[in-house]
């Protein structure tokens, strides 16, 4: 199962992600973390060493070679330089599986308190004002347009904040996309455009309140999310002993937030695949991309990386030569 994590620069989204993953992984479960925020912090909020962190190998300093590994025998794909972020696998790409032996993973993927972590790469002052931060999280579009995960596997996208995870079709990528979103105005405001930009993409959104102090604020976020708001994370001595250097074993974590992640682990569970719709998502989404400036910048109309004959998912695995 694919989930993203969204919300307000400052909600608490990285803290959530990385209590989740290493819940889920405390648990026993396979747990792959991806952070694509632009302020990559999921490594320490995992508790990795964050000067060693700075050091691995990233996704985004390695996007050709990984444009290269999907690519594969795929005939309609004329060129690594002709792949863009929203190329879909066809007939002759290679799939991805949670847990493999590939070039990628032995590159850019560590393990982290249990779970399997990746980064996209910081934005360095050397791309300033000469490259888009998008080109870096396009690395992670492409690997879940070609990611074959499993029901008991969980991929825990920690996304960039606010309107800019809609920059892309990344945000159509997940089974569930929790928002999360503390008991103000503008957390708020920040779901609403959330909800709004995804109505029509039939993206599944829960809210997780965050840094809920009383029964003041959660009444407040039952009152402007409604239904969707799934439950309500507490102010946590645990998280701010972790902030201020003395991480603990996810297992101390308060009962009342343990029951949070539990709940949102249950959902995760309950929702539907559909790999003809994420199939079809990403052909939308190539498409536009095409028009709008991938066939310019290539020379090529990249209409014609679609395989109309191809869905992918647990079935494709079988098809595809490896």
């Amino acid at each position: 199962m694919k989930i993203a994590f969204v919300g307000k620069g400052g909600a608490g989204k990285t803290t959530l992600a990385a209590l989740f993953a290493r819940h889920l992984a405390a648990q026993g479960a396979t747990v792959w973390a991806i952070d694509a925020d632009i302020n990559q912090n999921l490594a320490a909020a995992l508790g990795d060493d964050a000067d060693a962190a700075a050091l691995y190998p990233t996704l985004g300093e390695h996007l050709d070679q990984i444009k290269e590994y999907l690519r594969g025998d795929n005939p309609r794909i004329s060129s690594t330089a002709a792949m863009v972020k929203t190329t879909p696998p066809g007939r002759g790409s290679r799939l991805l599986r949670v847990v493999e032996d590939n070039p990628i993973y032995r590159r850019c993927v560590r393990t982290v308190d249990g779970v399997r972590l990746a980064s996209t790469g910081g934005f360095a002052e050397s791309d300033l004002g000469v490259a888009c931060y998008h080109s870096k999280v396009g690395a992670v579009e492409l690997i879940l347009n070609h990611l074959v995960d499993a029901d008991d596997e969980y991929v825990v996208v920690d996304m960039t904040a606010g309107a800019d995870a809609f920059a892309s079709g990344l945000f159509t990528r997940f089974d569930r996309t929790f928002v999360i979103c503390e008991p103000t105005v503008r957390a708020v405001g920040v779901y609403r455009q959330y909800r709004d930009y995804a109505a029509d993409d039939q993206v599944a959104v829960s809210v997780v309140g965050n840094k809920v102090a009383d029964a003041a604020d959660e009444r407040f976020l039952r009152e402007q999310v409604g239904a969707e708001l799934l439950a309500s994370f507490g102010v946590s001595r645990h998280v701010r002993a972790a902030d201020q250097g003395h991480a603990g074993p996810i297992t101390d974590l308060e009962p009342a937030n343990r029951a949070v992640l539990d709940s949102m682990r249950s959902t995760v569970d309950a929702t539907p695949r559909d790999w003809a719709r994420f199939t079809r998502q990403a052909v939308q989404f190539h498409l536009r991309n095409a028009a709008a400036w991938a066939n310019d910048r290539t020379g090529e109309d990249l209409a014609g990386q679609i395989d109309p004959d191809f869905t992918l998912g647990p079935a494709a695995l079988s098809a595809l030569v490896r």
